[in-house]
């Protein structure tokens, strides 16, 4: 039997086979004609009050214009549902609108009904209240009924030309994906392999600019100068380091700085900007294409909803819009309120990182110089295990704040959930980010006045080569793990969920029976859910966020976003049609509120960007000292690099005759003076005059840095519209047409 490779194990001999009952209540009709399957465990038909609900249930379905038949095994009762032609009649009639390109031409006979089409109505009217008040939902819950799904059927060349992984690098069959899942997850699925070939010009540009580092690893002024930097020694920088440092012992760090940390950074954010519009502006015109070819330009949302209650109830009464200004008041404080428990959960990771430093130290598992290195991947590391825990609390939260909120419709609930949802899920990712980037070693004072953690622990530092390599490992660390790790479990999850059920089944040997050995394989797929398709949009907007922002940190993000994206394409496909049971097809035009999401993402990309390189980036300053303070400042001298003395111009100078306890620290006796990070007065310690001009520099670069970036997304938008003009011409002619069509079947004009 095709389409029965995972279920082989199932099949016993005919001698095996348990008794088959069968109940018909409608047509007699192949599996392969079922729409839908509910299942029920053996032990409710022994139930009086829970077989009466179900036969109650069952008899207002059919009465509704819906066939089912009953079959039985040892174990489970399945009730095959199966729609009535006139059903789709009425809905064809309702919508006056054509499933595809090609019914425009009548033809002999009736068209036969998409099997999409069929599975959606009976989704939906399953999913109503019945006249007792029920949903099926609230039946599942009761145990009447054990779960629910719609049958795999004529998956076959999916498998072959799609669900395998040495289709990696072949096109979508994105019809074909269409014709079996729907619009909504065809739409996913067009969306993600158009975002996948966008990557290939990002990745390659930002390897470019890593790799340029390479050529200038050992030709740089400013790592020349601190490798040679034998006699300045750093002050001591923490409690878990009571020495003084050789500024010379950072060489290598230095040099690994500047492999992401050079010229090229300006240009490849400008170049991310660019690229994010242009991105999603062709996004927009492949869609308008894709929906065209559907027969779906013209489709309404609302309309097919309504469409849907009617043919479910026809004395439904239309629910108008409403708006509420005091829940809209309680949701936007109880939002407020999440946001602040993310970075609130920020601050706890400062306090791990900090606790974390004394700890690697009082216990001697580090080298002194390996503490910091050691701190911020264990942070990482703490960071990605309370992101899967807020996710699952920020879901919670999401659902109940768009109940409370009682949206008209189920569209209109999953957009209001998607917005509240990625918020939340926004801050939870990236706020230890925005925290590293233009926080961490800012607020802590200076040698021998530092600020301390409830007056005990001395704030975190930053690297010794500079913030850009703590923000840099931070988001290798957690990009890589949530790439590779989410992939795994991803696929091993539901792969060893699949197995261990075929093999629970197979010690209860099971039916020989064709028919009933269909129903037995898609009952042991994996279940799936509401959320099945958005956890994969979600997942794509969160990689999207670290591809783009603070991309000027991390210029590999989208080269490992790329290779991720090969995998997650055919890892999605696999799992949708192998070892998940079928999705409900949905109809749809476009990807919805995740295209706001998209668009919000770039605008936050060139704000952050810009921030990076103002703030936390050394490109501000290293310009600045060139022509303000450096050797040419008078003009260009081909003899001298124009970034000598650099460093020694960026290191504030701070006696060791000011420390509070100068005894403590090993080698003090003979050093009279040592050098930080920061830009103070050696009198006072004040911040000195370079801080300030340095600052409103940082700060002129930053407005300049994001008008430009977003005059240049601007000026794409407007240049590449959103619609082609063949799509355009093509609507303009069949709205021309239709009006012809008219014109000539209408009566002929009298003259008077």
């Amino acid at each position: 039997m095709q389409g029965e490779e995972s279920c082989q194990i199932l099949a016993g001999t005919e001698g095996d086979s348990f008794p088959l009952m069968e109940i018909n209540t409608g047509e007699t009709e192949a599996s392969e004609q079922w729409d839908y399957v509910l299942v029920a465990d053996h032990r409710t038909q022994r139930n009086t009050r829970q077989a009466q609900q179900q036969q109650q249930f069952l008899e207002e379905l059919k009465r509704k214009g819906f066939h089912y038949k009953m079959i039985e095994d040892h174990k489970k009762v399945f009730f095959g549902i199966r729609v009535d032609s006139r059903i789709f009649g009425l809905y064809c009639r309702l919508l006056t609108e054509p499933e595809g390109p090609a019914t425009r031409v009548q033809p002999a006979r009736p068209p036969s009904v998409p099997a999409t089409t069929r599975i959606r109505i009976v989704n939906f009217v399953l999913n109503s209240k019945t006249a007792a008040g029920d949903t099926l939902e609230d039946l599942v819950k009761s145990g009447v009924f054990e779960t629910r799904f719609a049958l795999h059927k004529g998956e076959e060349d999916l498998k072959k030309k799609w669900a395998r992984w040495r289709n990696m690098f072949h096109p979508q069959p994105i019809d074909d994906i269409r014709d079996y899942f729907g619009e909504k997850v065809a739409l996913y699925f067009a969306w993600l392999g158009w975002y996948t070939y966008m990557l290939v010009p990002a990745a390659v540009v930002g390897l470019i600019i890593f790799l340029s580092g390479f050529s200038l690893f050992n030709a740089s002024q400013i790592s020349k100068e601190i490798c040679e930097a034998h006699d300045i020694l750093l002050c001591p920088r923490g409690d878990h380091s009571r020495r003084y440092q050789q500024l010379s012992d950072t060489c290598t760090f230095a040099k690994l700085t500047h492999l992401f940390d050079n010229e090229g950074t300006v240009l490849f954010a400008i170049f991310m900007a660019l690229w994010a519009t242009v991105f999603l502006e062709i996004w927009k015109r492949q869609r308008a294409r894709v929906v065209l070819h559907w027969d779906l330009y013209r489709w309404d949302e609302d309309q097919e909803e309504m469409a849907l209650e009617l043919i479910n109830c026809p004395d439904y009464e239309l629910r108008p819009q409403q708006h509420s200004y005091l829940r809209s008041t309680v949701i936007l404080i109880l939002s407020l309120f999440m946001i602040c428990l993310m970075i609130g959960m920020a601050h706890l990771l400062v306090v791990y990182r900090v606790l974390a430093a004394a700890l690697f130290n009082s216990t001697l598992l580090f080298q002194e110089e390996q503490v910091t290195t050691a701190v911020v991947v264990t942070g990482a590391l703490v960071h990605y295990v309370a992101i899967l825990i807020m996710t699952k609390v920020n879901k919670y939260v999401a659902l109940k704040l768009c109940d409370f909120e009682k949206p008209r419709t189920f569209s209109e609930r999953e957009s209001k959930f998607t917005i509240k949802f990625f918020t939340l899920q926004f801050f939870a990712h990236f706020s230890s980010l925005v925290y590293i980037a233009f926080i961490l070693g800012r607020i802590n004072g200076h040698p021998g006045r530092s600020v301390r953690l409830a007056g005990l622990w001395k704030l975190e530092e930053c690297h010794l080569s500079g913030c850009m390599m703590d923000l840099f490992l931070q988001m290798a660390i957690i990009m890589g793990l949530k790439q590779t790790l989410s992939n795994c479990m991803e696929y091993l999850g539901p792969w060893l969920a699949h197995k261990c059920r075929l093999m629970r089944f197979r010690l209860s040997r099971t039916s020989g029976d064709p028919e009933l050995r269909r129903l037995q394989c898609n009952y042991l797929l994996n279940p799936v859910n509401t959320f099945s398709l958005f956890d994969e949009f979600m997942e794509m907007m969160i990689q999207y966020g670290f591809t783009t922002i603070f991309v000027a940190a991390f210029p590999l993000a989208p080269l490992l976003a790329l290779f991720s994206n090969l995998v997650e394409i055919r890892l999605d496909a696999i799992k949708m049609v192998r070892l998940q049971r079928r999705l409900v097809p949905r109809k749809a035009k476009d990807i919805g509120t995740w295209l706001q999401v998209l668009e919000t993402i770039g605008v936050l990309a060139v704000i952050a960007n810009g921030m990076v390189i103002a703030f936390t980036s050394e490109f501000i300053p290293r310009v600045v000292y060139k022509y303000h303070y450096g050797p040419c400042r008078q003009g260009a001298q081909p003899a001298v690099d124009c970034l000598t003395g650099y460093i020694n111009h960026s290191l504030s100078v701070f006696y060791t005759k000011d420390f509070q306890d100068p005894i403590q620290i090993e080698g003090s006796e003979n050093v009279t003076e040592c050098r930080y990070r920061d830009y103070r007065n050696a009198r006072d310690y004040n911040l000195s005059e370079q801080f300030w001009v340095l600052l409103a520099i940082r700060l002129v670069f930053l407005i300049l840095f994001e008008h430009v970036a977003l005059c240049i997304k601007l000026i794409a938008a407007w240049f590449m519209p959103d619609v082609p003009q063949s799509v355009e011409n093509k609507v303009l002619e069949e709205k021309y047409q239709t009006l012809r069509e008219k014109m000539c079947s209408g009566p002929k004009s009298t003259e008077v």
